[in-house]
Formats: C-alpha cells, sequence, structure tokens
C-alpha cells in the first residue's frame, strides 16, 4: 500500500491530466453512440411491430446478428471491413471513432429494440386497435399514442443501458481509438506501473458512471410514485 501511494506521489499530476482529458473522448463516444443506438432502436421496432413480413424479417435478422455478435467482433468488423469492401471511395474521413461509434450503435440499437418492442407489448392491445379505429394510420399510432406511454415503462432500461455503455467504450481502444483506456495502457506500459494507472482509471470510470446511477435511481423512485 505504501508503495503504490508513494507511486501516485510521484506520478499523479501526470497522468491523471492526461487520462482526464481523454476521458473526454470516452464520453464523447458514449454519448454519441448512445443517440445513435435510440435512433436505430426506434426504427427497428417500427420495422418489427409492422405487419409488413419482409420488414420484420429484416428487423429480426438485424437484431438477432447484431445482438449475437460480441461487440469487439462487431467493432472489427464496422471498423475494418466496408473500406475493404468499397476500396474505390474516399474513406479519410473513417477514423477510430467513427467505426467506434457505429459498432457501439448498432450493437446497441439491437438491444434497445428489443427493450422498446417489450415495452410497447407491455400496453393494452385496445388501445393499437382504438387509435386505429378513429383512423390514425399504424405510424401515428405508435408516434402518437404506443411510443408517448412506452416511454414510462422503458426509460429505466433503457438508462441502464446507457451506464453499461460508458464502461463498454473501453473497447474501442481495441481498434486504435484514442480514450481513456487505450491511454492508460500506453502510460502503464510506458512507466512500468500498470496495477496504480488501471485503478487510477477503474475511479475514473466510476466517477463518469455513478452519478448517472444515483440519477436513474432517482427517476426510477419518481416513476414508481407516480404510476
Amino acid at each position: 500500500m505504501e508503495k503504490l501511494l508513494a507511486v501516485y506521489v510521484d506520478h499523479i499530476d501526470v497522468w491523471l491530466p492526461e487520462m482526464l482529458f481523454f476521458s473526454i473522448t470516452t464520453l464523447e463516444i458514449a454519448i454519441v453512440s448512445f443517440v445513435l443506438a435510440v435512433a436505430i432502436g426506434l426504427v427497428l421496432v417500427m420495422l418489427r411491430v409492422s405487419k409488413i413480413s419482409p420488414l420484420v424479417t429484416l428487423a429480426i435478422l438485424i437484431i438477432e446478428v447484431a445482438r449475437g455478435l460480441p461487440i469487439v467482433v462487431l467493432l472489427y468488423i464496422v471498423y475494418f471491413v466496408p473500406p475493404q469492401l468499397v476500396s474505390g471511395w474516399n474513406w479519410s474521413w473513417y477514423n477510430a471513432f467513427v467505426g467506434a461509434v457505429l459498432g457501439l450503435g448498432i450493437h446497441g440499437g439491437a438491444i434497445l429494440a428489443e427493450v422498446f418492442r417489450a415495452g410497447i407489448e407491455a400496453l393494452h392491445k385496445g388501445q393499437r386497435e382504438a387509435a386505429l379505429s378513429l383512423g390514425m394510420t399504424p405510424a401515428k399510432s405508435m408516434r402518437y399514442i404506443l411510443v408517448p406511454q412506452a416511454a414510462r415503462i422503458v426509460l429505466p432500461p433503457v438508462a441502464n443501458y446507457g451506464i453499461g455503455l460508458l464502461k463498454e467504450t473501453s473497447l474501442c481502444s481495441l481498434i486504435g481509438v484514442n480514450e481513456l483506456m487505450n491511454d492508460a495502457k500506453s502510460i502503464a506500459f510506458a512507466d512500468y506501473e500498470p496495477m496504480a494507472v488501471f485503478l487510477l482509471a477503474a475511479a475514473i470510470y466510476f466517477a463518469m458512471s455513478y452519478p448517472l446511477a444515483l440519477i436513474l435511481r432517482h427517476v426510477e423512485k419518481r416513476l414508481n410514485f407516480s404510476r
């Protein structure tokens, strides 16, 4: 313990600012990926609950493939495969950050699509029938009737997914994104202090995720109280 404290005394003034700087990239990946995952999830669930058989089949295929692949494998595929398949395009914009966001967004979209579907199916079926009887199209009934009510049901699991996503961003270091975990590995190997560096990285991840968990707990209490 004394040796560990001595290491922090010697290096914390260099390590901490650098790791906090790269934690900004971690937050950026998490936020953009979360927004993309919600958008993809909404599109997939609308296809999934539609009455058009080819669209339902397509949605199921995308969901099962994206959920069935390990996140690391999906990140590798999304980042490395497209430039190889279409070599004639200008892929200079397609960096590791973009690949990470797309990979996490696709994986998260598949997960959230099932969360959204469970929320919609938890509603009374008569609500959709009533909306259709009033002349609403399936899309309008979904937008104005079902989705707003299902939002209260799915909010806690969606928020839990967001907290998990923040921690999953550490996998993005495997495709070369310069985020918190990648920086921690570089420092650990350069200074030969892996335990101290990774403990500090763990503390930073905890500091980012714990406030979100507290907010989620408060929101869940409010939702349970209002029901």
